[in-house]
């Protein structure tokens, strides 16, 4: 049996975090064999426009957010790692506009192979990230399996009429987004043994930073739509945000905020291969200047695990609400505009 101390998590898996997603092609092929739902008018947000989770009405003044999300380790320590699973699984619920109230665990774990702590620990991670959150734990469900994976299922809570989905952006909003991208490359590093002892700690913050304080934030401006950036990348959650929108994106490439040594890693080759799904995945669906490199437009692709959010706020609150995310520690950013034409379509620029 392995030892808590002998073990780095991330060797154990051949992707890691929201990186070991199916790939949205793949996904979009399999959804569409699935038989269209049962017409439920109290479904205020399900399948139809990939939004972060769904919406269920019980009142007149009452829904449930409702999202599940687990994966393989993104980094070495349980501890970090239930941490960083269970804010990335919250953080569909802030994006919706909601409240999260309870969480289940998600465990598929090697429990004849490795230390029973390790699992432990990792639960903890999760139970103390939940409990910063207020989010109460009622349960849960395991299975022994060969390759460690952990999450959480989270309900919120969310008046129907305050939803805040992908689907209601308009033109002349501004695009904010609350975390730096580049996490995929990072956490591919980390697992090549690429990364300083300080560069790990700093992933792993960006990584268990909920976006608690980011939704509450918003929750007194004029926010049209609102999406968090996780598997699919920064492009592929804009592009979903452009469609269900029926608008267009511009989105300046300088003013995205990137983690450090993103860009010299990827020149080495470090590039995920869910970004690289992303990035195909995307082809019709964005344009980029034709001098841009590819390492550029991989980066913009590439697969976060528990991002920020991307913000779409009309134009007249736009600077308070920066100034106000700012002020409250957010690091966040105007990253773009949203525009009438060519709907439902991402144009990059400098």
């Amino acid at each position: 049996m392995t030892q808590s101390g002998s073990v780095k998590l991330t060797s154990l898996s051949s992707k890691g975090g929201c990186g070991c997603k199916i790939g949205p092609a793949d996904l979009s092929e399999v959804i569409r064999m699935i038989p269209p739902a049962k017409h439920d008018p109290n479904l205020l947000v399900g399948l139809d426009t990939s939004d972060d989770a769904g919406v269920y009405r019980l009142t007149d003044d009452l829904a449930i957010v409702q999202t599940l999300d687990f994966f393989t380790p993104i980094v070495d320590d349980p501890y970090a790692f239930g941490q960083v699973a269970a804010t990335n699984a919250i953080s569909d619920i802030y994006a919706m506009g909601g409240t999260p109230v309870t969480a289940l665990n998600i465990v598929a774990f090697p429990i004849a192979t490795l230390e029973k702590n390790i699992l432990a620990e990792i639960l903890k991670g999760a139970a103390d990230k939940l409990q910063e959150a207020g989010v109460t734990l009622v349960g849960g469900h395991s299975i022994d399996d060969q390759e460690p994976k952990f999450g959480l299922a989270v309900t919120g809570t969310v008046h129907p009429d305050k939803i805040r989905t992908n689907a209601g952006a308009k033109a002349g909003d501004r695009l904010i987004l609350t975390k730096p991208i580049g996490v995929g490359i990072l956490s591919s590093s980390l697992k090549r043994g690429l990364l300083k002892d300080e560069e790990i700690d700093n992933l792993t913050k960006v990584m268990t930073t909920l976006n608690k304080t980011a939704a509450e934030t918003m929750a007194h401006y004029d926010v049209h739509a609102c999406t968090d950036v996780t598997g699919f990348g920064l492009l592929g959650h804009a592009s979903e945000l452009a469609k269900g929108s029926e608008v267009g994106l511009h989105i300046k490439k300088d003013q995205v905020p990137v983690l450090n040594r993103v860009r010299e890693l990827a020149e080495q080759g470090v590039i995920p291969g869910g970004t690289k799904n992303n990035f195909a995945h995307l082809e019709g669906s964005v344009t980029f200047p034709e001098t841009m490199d590819q390492v550029d437009q991989w980066i913009l692709c590439d697969a976060v695990t528990s991002g920020g959010l991307l913000i779409s706020v009309a134009n007249d609150d736009s600077e308070a609400l920066l100034s106000d995310l700012q002020q409250n520690g957010v690091e966040s950013a105007f990253i773009g505009e949203v525009v009438t034409d060519p709907k439902g379509h991402v144009v990059v620029d400098f």
